[in-house]
């Protein structure tokens, strides 16, 4: 679709200029009016955080969203450029965004004057509109504000040039949405350099006569203070954020599953089939939830969505792993695979300080105590007891990585009851899946005190008990 090229084409087209908050606040609107939420590809926050941040973007606030690691502020940030205008123009050459109707830089103002109606436009999608910047101790003025550009100096301007100028990150940003993550580890005399921008609008170049009149929505993410210790928020500039959303982990299991699925990425393999039954990714979903309500991880630190999303995929790749040994083409995790987590767990969670050298105990008891709790859910006691009565006949069973899916499939006809007590988990009749079911029944009895279990490295026996 052709666009105005000029200033005066731009006003005989009837656009109308509007303040960025104006413009997201409009944009936010629509998407509430349709039953859509402001940002997309984000669970889990559909009764917290969504109805906060809405109000924030209906009141046009700059906001601060507060939270411990992996709870997805960054996504929610970025997720609202969907909230800008599609297209917008600018002063052709303007390196801030002038508006053509109101410019501000000097090389806008300048142009303008001269060209009038002629001023050439120029149009900008709106992920050009965004600005991000992590903040670390090194973080200087010059980045966020800016600076006297040397080059330009050498080039014959004279230091009170404004065109010397080689503008940072937030006037870059101006007319859109410039983010900050990581607020509290931004240098405190770096945030009072920000104070201006969210309150009065402008920023000013040191050594120069300037006030740019910035068009900014400024959105940060912050851990929270008494856990990073690294630095603090400066309560001037807490105050200027109109709203402060705290943000909170996945409150069930079922959320923490559909994250999983939403996010995780396991990598298939020519050849061979991926099927990951239901009671192992819930498995997965309910490890995150157990450590964060151990009492042995420190959970000011807290405990990411990161933690399931990685741990499914190192299931996947070590069932993979075991079916290429096996020479299987049918891919089903097993929880003899769950011992392949520690890998993917031990650097995510932080162990409280008195348990210390006890990392893999407490590891162990959090993944017992998940499969015990998805047992309990999945399997109805009823279905358990000619099972058990066959165990107690002294039927023995040996499991295993290295045990091949054929093995298993046969004890499912061998074994009484064993048929039985799989029906509740929807593994189908493939060898693999079976595989996949019998060994969490097996290590459900066990952990529920109905079996006993001998291990030696991956292979497990399991017998009555007595």
């Amino acid at each position: 679709m052709s666009r105005p090229a000029t200033l005066g084409d731009l006003r005989a087209s009837g656009w109308e200029s509007r303040p960025v908050k104006e413009e997201v606040r409009a944009n936010a609107i629509a998407r509430v009016s349709a039953g859509a939420s402001p940002v997309l590809g984000v669970l889990g926050y559909e009764d917290t955080v969504i109805p906060q941040l809405e109000n924030a973007l209906l009141a046009g606030h700059d906001v601060i969203f507060l939270g411990e690691r992996g709870q997805a502020k960054t996504r929610m940030i970025r997720s609202l450029t969907a909230l800008l205008d599609e297209w917008m123009p600018i002063v052709a050459g303007s390196e801030i965004n002038d508006d053509p109707y109101h410019p501000v830089s000097h090389h806008a103002r300048v142009l303008v004057a001269e060209r009038g109606d002629e001023t050439p436009i120029e149009w900008i999608h709106r992920d050009r509109r965004f600005g991000e910047k992590l903040a670390t101790p090194d973080t200087s003025i010059a980045d966020l504000i800016g600076e006297v550009d040397p080059i330009k100096v050498a080039e014959g301007r004279y230091l009170s040039d404004e065109l010397t100028i080689h503008f940072g990150l937030v006037p870059r940003t101006n007319r859109g949405i410039f983010a900050i993550n990581e607020l509290p580890d931004l240098a405190e005399r770096i945030q009072v350099g920000l104070l201006n921008v969210l309150e009065e609008r402008d920023v000013q170049i040191r050594g120069y006569k300037i006030r740019l009149p910035l068009d900014v929505m400024l959105v940060a993410s912050a851990n929270p203070e008494d856990y990073t210790n690294r630095g603090r928020i400066i309560t001037p500039l807490k105050d200027r954020f109109g709203s402060q959303i705290r943000t909170h982990y996945p409150l069930d299991v079922e959320t923490e599953m559909d994250v999983i699925e939403q996010e995780a990425n396991p990598l298939g393999a020519e050849g061979l089939v991926v099927a990951v039954p239901d009671f192992m990714t819930e498995i997965v979903a309910e490890i995150s939830q157990q450590a964060r309500r151990s009492p042995h991880v420190n959970q000011r630190s807290g405990v990411s969505v990161r933690l399931s999303i990685a741990n499914y995929e190192t299931l996947v790749a070590n069932a993979m792993r075991r079916a290429l040994r096996n020479g299987e083409h049918e891919v089903v995790p097993r929880v003899s695979d769950l011992d392949a987590l520690v890998a993917s767990t031990a650097g995510k969670i932080e162990i409280e300080t008195i348990d210390d050298g006890r990392e893999g105990q407490v590891l162990e008891r959090i993944l017992k105590a998940s499969v015990l709790e998805v047992f309990r859910s999945r399997v109805r006691p009823e279905r358990l007891a000619e099972l058990v009565r066959a165990f107690d006949d002294g039927r023995v069973v040996h499991t295993g990585e290295d045990v091949p899916s054929s093995e298993y499939a046969s004890l499912v006809g061998e074994t009484p009851g064993l048929r039985e007590a799989l029906g509740d988990l929807g593994v189908g009749e493939t060898p693999a899946g079976l595989a996949s079911a019998v060994e969490f029944v097996l290590e459900g009895l066990h952990l529920a005190k109905r079996l006993n279990k001998d291990a030696v490295g991956s292979r497990a026996t399991y017998r009555a008990r007595g």
